[in-house]
């Protein structure tokens, strides 16, 4: 019987991991239970969340310093809680943004060295609006300086970063935000729930434009998107607990196109979409293999798979744009461990040395195709393209500067105020606890009285039936006598 193998130029990609020395070691990631991928990385950068004491903090480390870092290497603190997520401009690779438990956002300038001695660095902006902790940033594949955060207030709120203002809050989810994902030209935001929806926004109208039944499992469930197509990719867990990757038509959300059973681990799954090379990648958390699929035709078709001993707590993919092409590489994933992070380089063999222009299509530019205010008027534009051939080159650092002022913190008061202040408060809530005792105890004589009353009712009521009854007795008995 005849077999045929579909052919395809990435059925031979494979995955290879970095050399410890040519990793990052040495780092203290954040134990935070929040689903996150707990790194991001960018051309030049790579951002991890730490474990860190008073407060939350991360740190950015440049792509060239490997090797292990100093035990006190500059951290990025300004959060009271927690740093949860965190996201690279995409069209300035020298600014990041940070969400944290204490329900900020905040917008960081990255410095292109470190001072000597230097231990901190604090944020330029930061943005208040949310009730609750902030667990995803995402900025926009399209406009300048537009980014959303979602928070546990169920609410996703769109900031323009340099103005320093919200211009729009999403709301109609009914559970805590579990992913987002913007499309090709970012006019809609797809998002997964944990009350088991997933839902596509029309975000400049606040508009729900499709709803469906997304996994049934009560784990974390991811969304991509695939491209510059109207498909989404989701990852979840059906009812049984078992993985799933299933294939979305994002104009139906009634029914997945496709849906696949994957495995019965436990890890959330973390996909990853190269739309130049139509692979879809993914990622468990906890395990350390990394599947991947090609996408054609409204069908997701298995590769191969990575597989490493070592568990993954989370990954970020470098953008396109800073691939070795020279070397075949497709794409470059960031391996987060207990206290290390690996690159692993996928490339498609190939003995030319010429440039590979098949696998290599024009990918996203560091150009912005809209400003802030043309997004946010209803424009809509397709992303920026660059062709790798003349090879890329990062841009020189823009400094940025918003026009909104950073909050100032407030002055600590002298010990004699701060104790005349507690003083104060400390008495006018005893006065409020005795009003209330005071309100309690005649309440409770009203409820006393009334409980009296009612018993006497019911002693009256029991009375007046036997009563009755003894007189209904009464002609019974003459009668009776009288024969």
């Amino acid at each position: 019987m005849a077999f045929f193998v579909r052919p395809s130029k990435y059925r031979h990609v494979y995955g290879t991991c970095a050399k410890r020395d040519v990793s990052y070691d040495n780092l203290r990631v954040s134990a935070n239970a929040w689903d996150t991928n707990m790194v991001k990385v960018n051309p030049l950068f790579l951002s991890v969340n730490w474990q860190a004491s008073g407060g939350g903090a991360f740190a950015v480390l440049p792509l060239t310093q490997v090797g292990k870092l100093p035990d006190n290497y500059p951290l990025y603190r300004g959060h009271t809680g927690p740093v949860l997520d965190t996201d690279f401009n995409p069209f300035n690779d020298y600014v990041i943004a940070s969400g944290g438990e204490d329900s900020k956002v905040m917008i960081w300038n990255i410095p292109e060295e470190y001072a000597e001695g230097q231990e901190d660095v604090t944020p330029i902006l930061k943005l208040s609006g949310h009730g609750r902790k902030v667990g995803h940033v995402l900025f926009h594949p399209v406009a300048e300086n537009v980014l959303a955060s979602a928070s546990t207030d169920l609410t996703i709120k769109l900031w323009d970063i340099e103005k320093g203002v919200e211009k729009q809050e999403i709301t109609g989810h009914q559970e805590i935000i579990q992913s987002l994902a913007w499309n090709y030209n970012g006019s809609l935001l797809a998002t997964t729930c944990r009350d088991k929806k997933l839902r596509v926004f029309d975000v400049r109208s606040n508009e729900i434009i499709q709803e469906g039944p997304g996994h049934q499992g009560i784990k974390g469930s991811r969304v991509v998107w695939l491209g510059d197509t109207d498909r989404l990719a989701t990852t979840g867990f059906s009812r049984m607990s078992d993985r799933q990757l299933n294939l979305w038509d994002s104009n139906n959300l009634a029914k997945p196109l496709k849906s696949e059973f994957l495995d019965t681990s436990s890890g959330v799954l973390m996909p990853f979409y190269d739309m130049d090379t139509k692979m879809l990648f993914l990622a468990g958390k906890g395990d350390g293999n990394i599947r991947y699929y090609e996408y054609d035709n409204d069908e997701l078709y298995a590769l191969s798979e990575y597989k490493a001993i070592e568990p993954q707590r989370g990954m970020a993919f470098l953008p396109k744009r800073a691939v070795h092409v020279n070397e075949c590489e497709i794409a470059r994933a960031y391996k987060v461990g207990t206290t290390l992070v690996e690159p692993i380089s996928f490339t498609v063999p190939r003995k030319s040395d010429a440039f590979q222009s098949d696998i290599f299509p024009p990918c996203l530019s560091d150009e912005p195709a809209l400003t802030a205010d043309e997004w946010f008027e209803g424009k809509n534009a397709n992303p920026k393209l660059i062709d790798l051939e003349a090879g890329f080159t990062a841009k020189t650092k823009k400094e940025f500067t918003p026009s909104a002022p950073v909050e100032e913190a407030k002055p600590t008061p002298s010990p004699e105020n701060a104790l005349k202040d507690v003083t104060k408060e400390n008495e006018e809530l005893k006065s409020q606890v005795t009003e209330k005792d005071t309100k309690i105890r005649v309440l409770q004589i009203e409820l006393d009285k009334l409980r009296t009353e009612l018993a006497e009712l019911a002693l009256a009521k029991k009375n007046e039936e036997m009563k009755a009854e003894k007189l209904e007795e009464l002609p019974h008995s003459g009668n009776a006598l009288v024969e």
